[in-house]
C-alpha cells in the first residue's frame, strides 16, 4: 500500500491580515508569502465546503478583500 502523503505546511500569516487590502494586492502578498493556491470569490458565491491544505480563500467587493479564509 502506498503511504499517505504529508501535505506541506501552511504559511503562518493570519487570514486576517489579508481583509482590507485591495484583491490584487492580497494575493500577490498571499503568493509570496507561500500560498499554493489564491482564490477570488465575489460575496454570497456558492462553493463546495472540502479543505484545501494550502489554499486561501478572499471574499472580494469592490475590489478589496472582505473576508479571508484557509482551505
Amino acid at each position: 500500500m502506498a503511504p499517505i502523503p504529508t501535505p506541506a505546511p501552511e504559511p503562518q500569516d493570519s487570514p486576517d491580515s489579508y481583509v482590507g487590502l485591495a484583491a490584487e494586492d492580497a494575493e500577490r502578498r498571499a503568493r509570496a508569502s507561500g500560498w499554493s493556491t489564491v482564490r477570488s470569490l465575489p460575496p454570497g458565491t456558492f462553493i463546495t465546503m472540502e479543505y484545501l491544505a494550502g489554499r486561501l480563500n478572499f471574499e472580494v467587493a469592490d475590489g478589496a478583500v472582505t473576508r479571508c479564509w484557509k482551505g
